[in-house]
């Protein structure tokens, strides 16, 4: 095997794991922006003052169970953009090695 089909190969290689990579960082992202959709949804939209006292109970009630829920995203969302940062970090190492091997490819042409 010459050089140039080890080159190509070593090449093809590295793509590979590129794709692999930016598929981590998407499934990451992914994951991130429905932790965001789902704190969004917590939000009461329009909280009026209301005169009945059963319904200001009520919703001190959901603002209750809803921080416990937000205070369960944002440790999850946490956990998240920290795979994500990590993912990212991955992807640009792979990015570079990709682009070495495609300079040295063709250098080798």
């Amino acid at each position: 095997m010459n050089r140039k089909t080890q080159t190509t190969q070593l090449h093809e290689m590295a793509k590979l794991v590129l794709d692999v990579r930016l598929g981590a960082v998407r499934a990451a992202a992914k994951a991130c922006e429905i932790s965001l959709q789902r704190l969004a949804d917590l939000e009461v939209p329009g909280e009026s003052v209301t005169d009945s006292v059963q319904e200001a109970l009520r919703m001190q009630r959901y603002q209750q169970w809803a921080d416990l829920r937000r205070a369960e995203i944002n440790r999850g969302l946490a956990r998240q953009t920290a795979e994500w940062l990590e993912a990212k970090d991955s992807a640009r190492v792979a990015f570079g090695r990709a682009e070495s091997v495609a300079m040295l490819r063709a250098k080798l042409r």
